[in-house]
């Protein structure tokens, strides 16, 4: 029988160990390939991603109150549904949190380390892990100033955008198919709070908490990038946006105030080291849950004795992670990931209606089934093709295990 791990974590470290997750998975990665594909449409396409997303956090806040153990949407719909849809989103969320974990540290090689970034990528991982090993109560102590400076930074540098000039840059064309892309696209940057839900047996009356994080930190983080989307937009227009490796210090370069650039670079780095940091934790407690119903090895639902961490998972995170970071592309790590958190999020929504027959509730369910599937539907057609086979893989394995 495996260990049970520490309460510790109450409504701010929560916030945070969220809000750096989400903030670090989109704010400086997802606005230059989501306006390449939406055009003027990306305030459009960020709506659509925040109603799904909403939609998506509260049956998640609902489930949370009912299952306040590790695990997240894998014991949810294990529990709602039946085994193989646990298991299905158990794996889904390994699946894309792992090819997060991996865009997020050659982010952060890239700017920390640009002539080695996939050493410093490495190295990233190597840090975080040890951090992670070191328990949860010192990741989120982390993980708070984290958040407070890279928020900060990015309040001063989106205000100087409001500011500067208007963009002489042409628009660009929007189509609907487009939209429906980047809303796909910058619904990773509002998966932050699956975290929130798999640290059900780390936080502190859990069923009162993890409802209450979710949704501050969904409100906070939707009011940011709403801000910096139209900062961006408003000095460097869409084609400009679109054209930016760096956006936000585009920005504040188009703004004339060069000044901010070396502290956009160190939010930037902040923010990427606080998702990675993050998504591991997450990643490691999903994988503690299915080791501990036999749908991985049993040996990964290990917890360390003196740390009361989940050891074992953490350290074959960090392995996976470290073996993709030498064949990571960011833009397709990011389709792939939402492709495969949208999958863990429709199962989410499947097992919430499963709750109640309240009429309210079960409307955001339905709203929030159809939605993650028709963003899901609406990446690029190699994201789906390869992300159906991962799923289909996951299937079978799990058919092969029950004989």
């Amino acid at each position: 029988m495996t260990a049970p791990l520490d309460r510790r974590l109450g409504l701010v470290g929560s916030v945070a160990v969220g809000m750096s997750a989400m903030i670090g998975a989109g704010l400086f990665v997802v606005f230059p390939p989501a306006v390449s594909a939406a055009g003027d449409g990306l305030l459009i396409a960020l709506t659509i991603a925040a109603v799904v997303a909403a939609c998506n956090a509260i049956s998640s806040a609902r489930l949370a109150r009912r299952h306040a153990v590790a695990g997240g949407t894998y014991v949810y719909g294990r529990e709602q549904l039946g085994p193989l849809w646990g298991y299905l989103a158990g794996w889904s969320f390994i699946a894309g949190k792992v090819a997060s974990c991996a865009a997020m540290a050659f982010a952060l090689g890239s700017y920390l380390w640009p002539d080695h970034a996939r050493l410093g990528a490495l190295a990233a991982v190597a840090v975080f892990t040890a951090v992670n090993l070191a328990g949860v109560e010192k990741s989120a102590a982390v993980s708070i100033p984290l958040v407070a400076g890279v928020v900060a930074i990015v309040v001063v540098a989106v205000v100087a955008m409001s500011s500067g000039g208007t963009a002489p840059s042409p628009d660009l064309p929007t189509s609907s198919g487009g939209v429906l892309e980047a809303a796909g696209l910058l619904f990773f940057a509002f998966a932050g709070y699956a975290r929130l839900a798999t640290l059900g047996e780390e936080v502190r009356e859990p069923a009162r908490t993890i409802p209450r994080a979710i949704a501050v930190t969904f409100v906070l983080v939707l009011g940011l990038y709403t801000a910096a989307a139209l900062a961006l937009l408003h000095v460097l227009g869409p084609a400009g946006l679109a054209d930016s490796v760096r956006p936000f210090v585009s920005g504040v370069k188009a703004a004339d105030a060069d000044g901010l650039v070396p502290l956009v670079l160190v939010a930037a780095a902040l923010a990427a080291g606080g998702a990675l940091l993050s998504l591991m934790l997450g990643v490691s407690r999903t994988t503690l849950a299915m080791a501990r119903d036999g749908h991985l090895p049993r040996g990964l639902a290990a917890v360390s004795v003196r740390t009361r961490v989940p050891h074992a998972a953490e350290i074959a995170v960090a392995v996976v992670v470290a073996a993709l970071i030498c064949f990571g592309d960011l833009v397709t790590s990011v389709a792939f990931s939402s492709f495969c958190v949208l999958i863990y999020y429709a199962i989410a929504n499947a097992s919430a209606w499963t709750l109640d027959r309240a009429a309210v509730p079960r409307l955001v369910a339905v709203l929030g089934l159809i939605g993650c599937t028709a963003l899901a539907l609406s990446l690029p057609a190699s994201t789906i093709l390869v992300g159906a086979i991962v799923v289909a893989t996951g299937g079978a394995l799990y058919a092969l295990r029950r004989r």
